[in-house]
């Protein structure tokens, strides 16, 4: 076990007692990029601090990354060790050969849990976590960020329902897909994102191309592959009035960014689309675009990127998969289009191109939409009310409560 940063603020070393001593915190992350799971979680953690300025926050991470620093003003200690994550790659071999490890992660689990007056988990996959909450009762909540689908789904609803972990659902999408029993502690908080002071001028009037920009990791999930269809059926003469940023990298796996190069070059779109590598900070892309889209073919839990973009005024078009249409107001502040093909997003991005003034409002729209739905301060207000609840239920040793909505 590896501590990265110092203490910042002293605590006891035995939950429970709080009157007097600092609360022990403890928030386990299976990330350690800057993705969008990645800022949810920095933003819960800041939240938390915020909420609870005198105790003791341990972060758990599985690795050092760009992560840790931006964490380091809001944590007590940011610990790197081993954590039992069940990624979609390589799943088969961590529940064959990698299984008879798993009996000292959870032990390992168990005794920060027992350390701690309570734990955040963010996700389900991180397994040791959820199966070590069943050990101590009332004593952990589960944020849930994704909707997996088949036997994946199975495992992590599985996971959730043996932990008796309170769950925070970050969209009702979610919370619909997992369908836990009524009795389960649950509520639904959407991912609060914290906005620029000023939003972008919106001056797209077709006298240039239309800037449009995709922002995320490189998948078959996220639809970068449809996206190039999409542009790669336009007319020629609305190809030439179009500029595509795509912005991303693959998790640990280059063939696949290589292969989506090709693909660009492939359709005669070197020209048109540029291919860039992650970036920590990505101010600067929403700040270039005139459209964010999210052209996803799978279940999105919620849509981060798209509302980054609305709060930077920036209308997002997103495919009508899982909590996407909680975030965009069709016809108001961005556009939903069918999942599945290409066709939708061309007929999109053509209309756009078309006519300009016919949405030349949704960027205030989406902005709107953004301080009253998605902004940090309300964010910070459920997950703590959240904390809380499981804290009063700890103290209480009652049954958990249901809250969805």
């Amino acid at each position: 076990m590896q501590s990265i940063d110092t203490v910042l603020a002293d605590g006891p070393t035995a939950p429970g007692d709080t009157g007097g001593s600092a609360l022990i915190i403890t928030c386990v992350h299976q990330g350690f990029e800057l993705y969008g799971s990645d800022r949810c979680f920095i933003e819960t953690v800041r939240a938390l601090r915020a909420a609870h300025p005198a105790a003791r926050i341990d972060v758990i991470l599985p690795r050092h990354g760009p992560i840790v620093p931006v964490l380091e003003p809001f944590a007590s200690r940011v610990v790197i060790e081993p954590l039992w994550i069940l990624r979609r790659k390589g799943l088969a071999r961590r529940l064959t050969i990698d299984l008879p490890a798993l009996p000292i992660a959870v032990l390992r689990a168990f005794r920060r849990i027992r350390a701690s007056d309570i734990v955040y988990i963010n996700t389900t996959v991180v397994a040791d976590y959820l199966l070590a909450a069943r050990l101590l009762p009332r004593r952990s909540i589960v944020h849930v960020h994704e909707i997996p689908e088949g036997a994946v789904l199975t495992i992590l609803r599985g996971l959730i329902r043996w932990s008796g972990a309170d769950v925070v659902f970050n969209s009702h999408a979610t919370a619909r897909a997992y369908a836990l029993p009524a009795r389960t502690g649950a509520r639904v908080v959407y991912n609060g994102i914290a906005g620029p002071l000023a939003i972008n001028r919106g001056d797209y009037d077709g006298s240039r191309p239309l800037r449009v920009l995709m922002l995320g990791r490189i998948s078959r999930i996220k639809g970068q592959d449809v996206l190039i269809e999409a542009v790669a059926a336009l007319p020629e003469a609305q190809r030439q009035r179009i500029e595509l940023r795509i912005v991303g990298s693959a998790f640990e796996d280059e063939a696949r960014e290589r292969a989506l190069a090709e693909r660009i070059a492939a359709a005669g779109l070197a020209e048109r689309v540029r291919l860039e590598p992650f970036v920590a900070d990505p101010a600067a892309l929403y700040r270039w675009a005139d459209v964010v889209t999210m052209p996803s073919q799978r279940p999105e839990s919620l849509g981060r990127v798209a509302i980054e973009a609305m709060a930077y005024g920036v209308p997002p078009l997103v495919t009508a998969v899982g909590g996407l249409p909680e975030v965009v107001e069709h016809g108001r502040t961005g556009w939903i289009v069918p999942s599945g093909s290409p066709e939708p997003i061309t007929r999109a991005l053509a209309a756009l191109i078309a006519d300009p003034a016919a949405w030349r409002g949704y960027g205030r729209a989406a902005r709107a939409r953004y301080e009253a739905r998605f902004s940090e301060a309300s964010a910070a207000e459920g997950i703590d009310a959240a904390v809380r609840a499981t804290l009063r239920r700890s103290r209480l040793r009652g049954p958990p409560a249901l809250s969805v909505g």
